[in-house]
């Protein structure tokens, strides 16, 4: 059950609080369920939920979706589609997109006057089980239109894109390789949990533990814009696992979040302003491990960029994969120039204290806090392996605040 919070966030009038948990895209630990007292409480929830459902209509914008799935079905039902097997599957992708975020819309709402019609039965027959069944849905409806919410917030050029990640040890030795290892894997597991597939494009490992960097893609809705809060330098404390006099060490790891780029970027590469490199694949060991010149190391002489690949086992497959990548730095870099903004798609960058987004505490104490938002959770054991939903909520908001302060 549930009731309003005392302290309104930045996007919307009023709001609730709910404890235990929402099952959302991104409202896990982001809220706190709270008893409704009365009868009173459940309609001024309900209100509460109803004119959030009118800002999210009013920013999806349901009457322009259906106009746009009707062309879209239009171009879907033309008996020479799948002679351009790309642009067929731009079509079906891009219908299939906007005819889940109707019926997303479309269901909440129908399910919200559901339970307004509950609500009026249970007062009418003065039925408490009918009221308590009242509360759970709107429980349930929370939890789902506070997702859809913050879905509402990334509405920025790239947002709808796939993301491209790259995590890089900093300061910290042997201690940062290892935990941009554990990063990596924290998105991975992140990933995985929502059933996102993800492509590793290529691991640097270090000598002794961990990695030196990694890149990987993850293919989701909105994967750009959910992931691009992530973006900054990550610290953690603990007791060092490599250092023999089990002294406490601060180490530090980069994480970079780009849009994956499409065929209407024209983000063109002359040959000329490249350099090729071959060179055997690297890895931890094993029979896997392959043997022959198939990774490849582009180098991009106008800016310097240097972006590699070893996840394929064909030469070609990895050059492509790693222009892939150099397209999406060089799209990032335009954009930074075109709007002569750095913190837009880029953080500060950095080892330094002063520049770290959120910090890992595993000793003295347990904590996980994200310094810009001040959102924090008492358990990284569970973050490490994924569960970071109520970071990048919060992250999220945060971000459209401070749009809304710039002059």
């Amino acid at each position: 059950m549930l009731r309003k919070s005392a302290h309104p966030g930045p996007d919307s009038a009023r709001k609730w609080e709910t404890r235990g948990g929402c099952s959302g895209v991104l409202g896990v630990g982001a809220v706190k369920f709270v008893p409704v007292a009365n009868v009173d409480d459940l309609r001024n929830l309900w209100d509460d939920l109803d004119q959030t459902m009118e800002s999210i209509e009013a920013v999806v914008d349901v009457p322009s979706k259906r106009e746009a799935i009707k062309a879209l079905e239009v171009d879907a039902a033309a008996p020479d589609l799948w002679n351009d097997q790309e642009h067929a599957q731009e079509v079906t992708s891009q219908l299939s997109r906007l005819q889940a975020d109707v019926e997303k819309v479309t269901s909440l709402r129908a399910r919200l006057e559901d339970v307004e019609v509950l609500i009026d039965l249970g007062v009418e027959e003065q039925d408490d089980q009918t009221l308590g069944e009242a509360s759970t849905m709107l429980t349930t409806l929370a939890c789902e239109i506070q997702a859809l919410e913050v879905r509402t917030l990334l509405n920025g050029e790239y947002d709808d894109r796939d993301a491209l990640i790259t995590i890089r040890s900093e300061a910290g030795g042997v201690d940062a390789a290892d935990f941009a290892e554990m990063l990596l894997r924290m998105y991975l597991r992140w990933a995985d949990r929502h059933g996102y597939p993800t492509e590793v494009y290529d691991i640097s490992y270090a000598e002794e533990a961990g990695i030196k960097s990694a890149t990987f893609q993850v293919k989701a809705p909105f994967g750009y814009g959910t992931l691009s809060v992530e973006q900054g330098t990550h610290r953690l404390v603990r007791i060092s696992p490599f250092d023999n006099q089990g002294r406490r060490q601060t180490s530090f790891a980069g994480v970079e979040v780009l849009p994956v780029t499409q065929e209407v970027d024209h983000i063109e590469i002359p040959e000329a302003d490249i350099r090729v490199d071959v060179f055997h694949s690297s890895g931890p060991g094993g029979q896997s491990v392959n043997t022959t010149d198939s990774a490849v190391r582009i180098t991009h002489f106008p800016t310097g960029i240097v972006v590699s690949c070893q996840n394929e086992k064909s030469q070609l497959q990895n050059k492509a994969a790693a222009l892939r990548v150099l397209q999406s730095r060089l799209l990032e870099k335009a954009r930074e120039e075109r709007e002569a903004e750095m913190r837009q798609l880029k953080g500060d960058g950095g080892n330094s204290w002063g520049s770290q987004m959120r910090s890992y505490v595993l000793h003295p104490y347990q904590m996980v806090k994200d310094l810009r938002t001040d959102f924090e959770v008492s358990n990284p054991t569970a973050v490490f392996d994924g569960d970071i939903d109520g970071f990048i909520d919060a992250g999220i908001r945060w971000r459209r605040q401070q749009e809304r302060q710039e002059p």
